[in-house]
């Protein structure tokens, strides 16, 4: 299984031209030792409360065995065990494990020395082992270097141009969670993964942060990732094969910098408290927003139905929000007024509130179904537009405040989609100009005139059900769309080369000069044979009469 959940653009000009490799010095290994250590007892603790449960459910008789002192074991049962343990013993004491940290006692016995043999122990030829001070020196374990300087050559590998822009990738493959950053050359029509990390479980969402965590003032490349987990992690872009993240916002909050001495001190690691609170999330993390006025803030929407505001520069929760009575799945900063942040959510409402009063009264849209996701519309203040688990896109004016939200009415709806309408993205730089992809595998290019949705283009672009939809933020490259789903592909269309977008809205924007015979631009991953064809036969499968059908329609053709 392959599923590309999130994707999110990095700006031109904000990685570093030469990112550098992770290093693993001794303060590096000191601390990862004591995040293991963390981990380590947390996870004998709850192997220790499994045998508990287990023996309150079993009694004394573990793994379906019979206990000794338990009514009914016999005589026979008794010494047969005690037979057994000295046995144990006798093989134990062949290898004198009591005395296995003294050091040896090597006696002056020539007479030995000559009749035992140089390889009689398993350590026997040790002295004839030859160690080397550097290991180009050492034949056996290095190449030699043939030209050219390998550290060079590995570093333009990893060069990163002023014209290219990074692609942050939520991936899930054979059920492994990686955070994948990928290069997007637009000259050179190619895109391919840079550098990749693991993460701790599913991930639900990624968000590119300008600001370095625990440094105030300072700017950074790094993204955000929201999983299944109630923790967001900081991961420094400008840093290839990273085994931790810089910083995690939530309860077991780490910095890189250090590992609270009192944490590491406390002989049984408290657990995870499930109940909402105003200091970090106890459920999963379905939405992040970064602020781009504020660059330290970063706004959390979570599955316990509280927004949290994080302030990069403690890497703690500045404030917790509770304005909506069911799980929290979508945000978005309003683009002029910098403190009002949109969010949606399950409980099929939208609310706008500022983030300076925490507990005032907010004004509060409705819609039909679940919200899937909200944007506000960065060429109209105050329109906002809002995607549904049914299909329908909405648009609402914020000045239009309805008397409750079941009264709520839109500036217009549109049936986008036959599924879900799981992601849009409006065009920051082509007023009217939207994309929305769904479930139902296909995405769709929209102009709105006068205040009317058309559809322009509708496409499938082979990523399978569509999870992801996001227009390039830079203005010299606008009309790209990245597009990401359930086939765990990413594709770059560029929409301006389609022939109906550039007739569509040739009177709104300049449109890219383009020569010769104009074809339409589509960069993707190059796709493995194998995973295609397993894909092929999966979906010729699930389109037939049945499993067994399927197959058969198949073996036919």
């Amino acid at each position: 299984m392959s599923m590309i959940t999130a994707t999110a653009w990095v700006p031109r000009g904000h990685a570093a031209a030469f990112p550098t490799k992770y290093v693993f010095d001794e303060d590096e290994y000191s601390r990862i030792s004591k995040l293991a250590k963390l981990e380590l007892d947390d996870a004998k603790e709850d192997l220790e409360s499994a045998r508990q449960a287990m023996s309150r459910i079993g009694g004394d008789d573990e793994a379906g065995g019979v206990k000794l002192d338990q009514p009914g074991a016999s005589p026979e049962d008794d010494e047969a065990q005690s037979g057994a343990e000295d046995d144990d013993d006798d093989d134990l004491e062949e290898y004198d494990m009591e005395n296995y940290d003294d050091e040896p006692v090597i006696e002056d016995d020539e007479e030995d020395a000559d009749e035992a043999g140089p390889n009689d122990s398993i350590f026997g030829n040790i002295k004839g082992l030859a160690y080397y001070t550097d290991n180009k020196d050492d034949p056996y374990i290095t190449l030699p270097e043939e030209g050219g300087e390998p550290d060079e050559e590995e570093r333009e590998e990893l060069q990163i141009l002023a014209t290219d822009n990074l692609i942050l990738s939520a991936r899930i493959e054979d059920e492994v969670a990686h955070l994948e950053t990928y290069v997007y050359e637009d000259e050179a029509d190619n895109l391919y993964v840079h550098h990749d990390v693991m993460l701790p479980a599913i991930p639900l969402c990624v968000e590119w942060v300008n600001a370095r965590p625990n440094r105030s003032g300072q700017t950074g490349n790094f993204a955000a990732v929201g999983t299944m987990d109630p923790d967001i992690e900081l991961w420094d872009l400008d840093i290839v094969d990273g085994m931790y993240p810089t910083a995690v916002l939530g309860q077991s909050s780490q910095t890189a910098a250090e590992v609270p001495s009192d944490l590491i001190a406390k002989k049984k690691k408290k657990k995870k408290s499930k109940k909402a609170n105003d200091s970090y999330h106890v459920d999963s993390i379905l939405a992040l927003a970064a602020n781009r006025h504020s660059s330290n803030l970063l706004a959390s929407a979570s599955a316990d139905k509280t927004i949290k505001l994080w302030d990069l520069n403690t890497c703690t929760a500045a404030q917790s929000y509770s304005h909506h009575t069911d799980k929290v799945c979508a945000l978005s900063w309003h683009p002029t007024q910098s403190s009002v942040l949109l969010s949606g959510s399950y409980d099929r409402t939208i609310v706008a509130a500022d983030m300076r009063a925490p507990n005032s009264a907010v004004p509060r849209w409705g819609v039909e179904s679940d919200v899937e996701q909200v944007r506000c519309d960065p060429h109209n203040d105050q329109h906002f537009y809002v995607s549904t688990e049914n299909g329908i896109l909405h648009c609402f004016d914020a000045r239009q405040l309805p008397p409750s939200p079941e009264k709520s009415k839109a500036l217009w709806t549109l049936q986008a989609h036959e599924g879900s309408l799981s992601c849009f993205s409006i065009n920051p730089v082509v007023p009217g100009f939207i994309a929305t992809g769904s479930t139902d595998r296909t995405v769709k290019l929209w102009n709105i005139v006068e205040s009317a949705p058309s559809m322009v283009v509708s496409r499938d672009l082979g990523v399978g059900k569509v999870f992801s939809a996001h227009f390039a933020p830079d203005e010299a490259v606008a009309f790209r769309l990245a597009v990401a789903g359930s086939k765990g592909a990413v594709q770059v269309w560029d929409t301006s080369t389609n022939r109906a977008v550039r007739e569509a809205f040739a009177g709104k924007v300049k449109m890219p000069v383009l020569d010769g015979e104009v074809k339409e631009r589509l960069v993707g991953l190059p796709a493995d044979d194998e995973e295609a064809e397993e894909e092929a036969e999966a979906e010729a499968a699930a389109e037939g009469n049945g499993e067994v059908g399927g197959w058969e329609s198949m073996d036919e053709d």
